[in-house]
């Protein structure tokens, strides 16, 4: 690992990575900044996000291109609903002298990207859950270590929800970001049929390693946060919830508000965002920059809210506006 002479220098240090790994990957993916911002703000908070987006927007591809550009393994777990939890995490097996050997699932990567993570029952979705919150697996009562760092990318169709085994909200508020691929423009269409559509495939450089971003991991958290930036995102989370500080827009349209994870994943997401944009410290522009991936999983809908149309970050930008 590079030796920096303070936390300045090594933010100087991130703030330049992140600028060579847009370009890298922007080789590769068109358009799509703000999701390629987010998951790589999620990767160096050592937070995992869910990616929802309607078939053929390359949220597979986007997150294999992210995998090459950091030097890290990624491997891809297709979830569809006779998956076990065995095929995730790995099964011990018998060998030919009679000895049992453990097998080590797809888990065992850096990056694993789990498609379409709601077509699974909920026994096999817990044994990821399970991956992301420890860091590790337990088989026949011995612990297994994950590679570092680890994060999971699991990805949504949000239009189709026949035979969808929908993640419960304690299962959601596991993942830090939930990112919203939206379709792209007119103009970036055009230019990622010509280029899918060409003979040449473009690649990219390795920008980071897996020491890098583990060491730029632990500078997040060392960034210094002034207390009105924390009792910004505090109070944003409380307004969240109904019946609680006489928030109005929660009582109005909101069944269920964010619990203090929210408040954590909001300080954690601006300080790397503050870093990323070359600044020591965040204000509380860099909580709003990612208040909407943190906050979307983690509120839920009341009928008066669904009646009127309102879509949650409608509710999310009225909370901000309400701080």
């Amino acid at each position: 690992m590079h030796k920096f002479a303070n936390d300045v220098e090594a933010a100087d240090a991130l703030a330049t990575s992140f600028k060579k790994l847009k370009s890298e990957i922007s080789r590769v993916i068109i358009g799509q900044d703000d999701v390629v911002r987010l998951v790589l703000t999620g990767i160096f908070c050592q937070g995992h996000s869910l990616l929802v987006g309607v078939p053929g927007l390359a949220k597979t591809l986007l997150v294999q291109t992210i995998a090459n550009a950091l030097d890290l393994q990624f491997k891809r777990i297709q979830f569809t609903p006779d998956l076990m939890p065995s095929d995730i995490v790995g099964a011990e097996t018998m060998d030919k002298e009679r000895n049992f050997h453990f097998v080590r699932g797809p888990v065992f990567a850096n990056i694993v990207l789990a498609d379409e993570i709601n077509r699974t029952p909920p026994k096999t979705q817990a044994a990821l859950l399970e991956s992301m919150q420890e860091y590790a697996v337990t088989i026949a009562g011995v612990r297994y270590e994950l590679p570092r760092p680890f994060f999971v990318l699991a990805t949504q169709n949000p239009i189709e929800q026949e035979g969808t085994y929908p993640l419960p909200e304690a299962q959601l508020d596991r993942f830090m970001f939930n990112i919203f691929l939206d379709y792209p423009s007119y103009k970036q269409e055009v230019d990622i049929v010509k280029m899918t559509t060409a003979d040449e495939v473009a690649t990219v450089d390795k920008v980071l390693s897996a020491d890098d971003i583990q060491y730029f991991q632990h500078l997040v958290r060392r960034v210094p946060v002034a207390d009105n930036v924390v009792e910004f995102a505090v109070r944003l989370s409380h307004l969240t919830r109904p019946s609680q500080n006489g928030s109005t827009v929660a009582n109005e349209y909101l069944e269920w508000g964010a619990g203090p994870r929210a408040s954590q994943f909001l300080v954690l997401g601006a300080k790397c965002n503050a870093l990323l944009n070359g600044k020591y410290s965040p204000d509380i522009e860099d909580i709003k920059a990612v208040a909407d991936p943190v906050l979307r999983h983690r509120i839920v809908r009341n009928f008066k809210a669904e009646a009127e149309g309102m879509t949650v970050d409608a509710i999310i930008n009225k909370l901000i506006a309400s701080v």
